[in-house]
């Protein structure tokens, strides 16, 4: 009897992993690639798909802090999209589930509010992949950006680098 309700535990377990799973990491239909030409604290980046789409994404304010509200911003273009959500995560380094459901506020615009969680490193690497659920299935598009510690940023850095 106890081997029989261990299996049953065991089995239940695994079909909620499962279930799970795919909510935390969905399967994308489409990726954009990676960009690394565009930084997030200078203004809106782009990611083209391969079928020749567009998203672009933005946050604010510029500096990019954590533990603080952030302002999100997603425009489409060639992509009819149902939602769209904002996933962070710490590119070598698990921060937990930091998913942002965003607004529609226009034709091709949504926007919505965010909070990165507080990293102890100096800087920390993260990567914004914008999850856009369409018709086909979701479309995902990445973009990575820095956070600093305050009083780390890259120009106090710079200074306490160089001689004076």
């Amino acid at each position: 009897m106890w081997i029989l309700v261990a299996l049953l535990f065991v089995a239940v377990a695994l079909v909620a992993w499962i279930k799970v799973g795919r909510i935390l990491d969905p399967e994308a239909v489409l990726v954009a690639p990676l960009r690394g030409d565009c930084d997030l604290r200078k203004g809106p980046c782009e990611a083209v798909f391969p079928n020749g789409a567009t998203v672009a994404f933005e946050m604010t304010p510029r500096h990019i802090p954590a533990v603080q509200p952030l302002e999100l911003s997603v425009r489409t273009e060639g992509i009819d999209a149902r939602s769209v959500a904002v996933d962070f995560s710490g590119v070598d380094m698990y921060m937990g589930f930091n998913r942002m459901p965003l607004d529609p506020v226009g034709p091709d615009s949504f926007t919505g509010s965010g909070m990165l969680p507080v990293c102890v490193r100096a800087r920390m690497t993260w990567e914004a992949k914008v999850l856009l659920h369409t018709d086909s299935g979701l479309m995902a598009a990445p973009f990575r950006f820095d956070t600093y510690l305050p009083g780390r940023e890259p120009s106090v850095v710079t200074k306490e680098a160089s001689p004076e």
